[in-house]
C-alpha cells in the first residue's frame, strides 16, 4: 500500500480526541504517521497527544497554532505541509473510526481522484455513554443515532457507488471534511485550503471545487471508511455568508490555486 498520513484536526475537546486516538490504535491497517492539527488548544490536549505518542506504533506529529478563533483551513494546511505520506487521509478529533477506516481509504485510493466519505451522527445519549464507560463499543451503547445506513459496511459495493453516489448535479461538490482523502501532489497543485476561510463552513466544498477545476475527480467511499461523530453543539454560523460567497466565486471563476494556501509563510 502507498505511504499514508492520517491528519486529525482538533480544538479543545481532549476527551473526544482521546477516544478518537484509541480507535486509531485498533485499526487493521495503521497509517505511516499521525498528524494532530491543533487549532490552538490548551495544555490538556497537548497532554493527550503526548500520552498517545508514547504508545503509538507510528510517529505522531503535533502541529499547533495560536488560538485566533476558528482557523481550520490554516491548521489543515500546516498539517499538509509537514505530512510525509504520498496519500493524506483527513479526519476530525471528534470521531471514532471503524476498525477498517484506514484500510478502506487506502484500497479505495486512485490516481487522479480525491475521496470523500460520510459519517454516522451519534446521539447525545450514545456519546455520554461512551464517555462514561470510556468505551469504543458503539453498538453496545447505541441509542437514537442518526444516519443508520452510513453505518453499513459492504466492501463489495465500494466501487459500484464510487462515481454514482452524490457525484453529479447539485451534489457534485458535496463532501464531508471530516472524512476526506487526497494525494499530496494534488493538494500541492491547488495549494491546499484557502486560508481566507475562517469560522464554520464551506472550506471543504471550496477545495473540492478547485480540485475538480484542476481535473481531479471525486470518488465517494460509500459503505466503507466509516466514522462515528460524537455529539456536540453546532459551531456558530456567523461566517457562513462570507464563506459561501468565496465558495461560489471559486466555482464561477473556475479557480484552481488558492492565493493564500499551503505555500503561505507559516
Amino acid at each position: 500500500m502507498t505511504s499514508c498520513s492520517l491528519l486529525i484536526s482538533t480544538y479543545n475537546w481532549p476527551d473526544a480526541l482521546e477516544l478518537c486516538l484509541k480507535s486509531v490504535l485498533l485499526q487493521s491497517t495503521m497509517p505511516g504517521e499521525i498528524i494532530i492539527c491543533d487549532d490552538g488548544s490548551t495544555a490538556e490536549t497537548a497532554k493527550v497527544v503526548a500520552d498517545f505518542t508514547k504508545v503509538s506504533p507510528v510517529p505522531v506529529v503535533h502541529v499547533w497554532q495560536e488560538d485566533k478563533s476558528f482557523r481550520l483551513a490554516m491548521i489543515r494546511n500546516k498539517g499538509f505541509v509537514v505530512a510525509t505520506g504520498r496519500y493524506i487521509i483527513q479526519a476530525d478529533g471528534d470521531l471514532i473510526f471503524h476498525q477498517h477506516f484506514i484500510r478502506d481509504h487506502l484500497r479505495f485510493a486512485k490516481p487522479g481522484y480525491f475521496t470523500t466519505g460520510s459519517r454516522v451522527l451519534l446521539s447525545l445519549q450514545t456519546t455520554q455513554a461512551l464517555f462514561k464507560n470510556q468505551s469504543l463499543d458503539i453498538q453496545e451503547h447505541s441509542k437514537n443515532n442518526k444516519n443508520f445506513f452510513n453505518s453499513l459496511y459492504v466492501p463489495a459495493l465500494h466501487e459500484f457507488f464510487a462515481s454514482r453516489y452524490k457525484n453529479s448535479g447539485k451534489n457534485l461538490y458535496y463532501v464531508k471534511g471530516c472524512n476526506m482523502a487526497f494525494w499530496k501532489e494534488d493538494l500541492l497543485k491547488v495549494n491546499g485550503y484557502n486560508e481566507d476561510f475562517t469560522g464554520w463552513g464551506k472550506e471543504d466544498s471550496e477545495i473540492a471545487i478547485r480540485l475538480i477545476n484542476a481535473g481531479i475527480q471525486k470518488r465517494f467511499l460509500k459503505f466503507g471508511g466509516i466514522c462515528y461523530h460524537l455529539f456536540h453543539k453546532e459551531a456558530t454560523r456567523e461566517m457562513e455568508k462570507k464563506n459561501t460567497e468565496m465558495m461560489i466565486d471559486a466555482q464561477r471563476n473556475k479557480l484552481v490555486r488558492a492565493i493564500n494556501g499551503m505555500d503561505r509563510p507559516k
